[in-house]
């Protein structure tokens, strides 16, 4: 990683200063960059289909795990946004990393099938070492942004907190009962796209590591139950190429605890999450059923 004062810009630099400054010292061409999306990540289409990704300050290590993620996958067959090769990556200026990356073909969002085959092939992977991956904490950051909410009321925000902190005891307590594989982390269809030729694609490596499968999971469970963003046959489509796990067919116990535990306890049937690491011993979970 280069030192964050090479290449320094103005404090509160724009974006695009920061593009800039990351682009001459990197020997990426930036004239005529088009900004795509502006976010927490600002993300720019270059010339020679090239795009760029700015972050922000003090999130070196999150982009340099992206870089390792795409070349890491990419060696084990899964089709990745591709990091640039032979360029400083990630490119730091003032403590904003700046990575590069190899621009798709036109695509589209992947359908649920489509993404629950490629979580499928995601969670049967090996288990990679430790200290390649982080381990996924779904709650991590979650006490700041409640603090940091502008729009919540003290009562809503000790609400919040105290919600928090009984899920994630809660999830500390089921946490033992799950396996653990590589899981994307933020997995919805607008993480996997699909180019018109070729094989769906995994995008947006921030939050790859090693969790619990179920985590990959139950966002689409949440789309079809709790929002009807999808169908109730898309939804099977889901499940079915995943291999069968269903995340909304859960036993529940009695008590209170065990019943919000249920939510996501995986049931023991000859369908279960495909994680390729081996399953914890009292999980009831096989290691890769492919």
């Amino acid at each position: 990683m280069s030192d964050a004062h090479a290449g320094a810009v103005a404090p509160q630099a724009r974006p695009r200063d920061v593009l800039d400054a990351a682009g001459m010292k990197a020997g990426v061409a930036t004239t005529g960059a088009e900004l795509i999306r502006d976010g927490t990540n600002a993300i720019y289409r270059l010339p020679g289909e090239v795009v760029a990704r700015v972050g922000p300050p003090g999130s070196g290590g999150i982009a340099a795990r992206q870089i390792m993620a795409s070349q890491w996958l990419a060696d084990a067959s899964i089709p990745v946004v591709r990091a640039l090769d032979h360029v400083e990556q990630p490119t730091i200026i003032d403590d904003r990393p700046v990575t590069w990356w190899a621009r798709l073909p036109e695509h589209r969002h992947a359908d649920p099938a489509e993404l629950g085959a490629t979580l499928r092939r995601l969670h049967a992977l090996a288990v990679p070492d430790s200290h390649s991956f982080p381990i996924v904490d779904p709650f991590d950051g979650l006490s700041d942004a409640i603090a940091r909410g502008t729009v919540l009321s003290e009562t809503e925000r000790t609400w919040l907190r105290h919600l928090a902190e009984q899920l994630h005891t809660e999830y500390q307590a089921l946490l033992p009962q799950l396996p653990l594989c590589l899981i994307h982390g933020d997995a919805w269809q607008g993480n996997v796209v699909v180019p018109s030729r070729g094989t769906p694609v995994l995008l947006d490596l921030d939050h790859m590591g090693i969790g619990p499968p179920q985590w990959d999971l139950v966002s689409l469970a949440a789309d079809y139950t709790d929002f009807a963003r999808i169908t109730q046959s898309d939804y099977h489509a889901f499940v079915d190429a995943y291999g069968g796990y269903d995340m909304v067919r859960l036993p529940h116990t009695g008590d209170s605890q065990g019943a919000a535990l249920g939510r996501l306890r995986p049931r023991q049937s000859p369908h279960q999450s495909h994680c390729g690491g081996g399953g914890s011993a009292s999980s009831g979970l096989p290691a890769g059923q492919d």
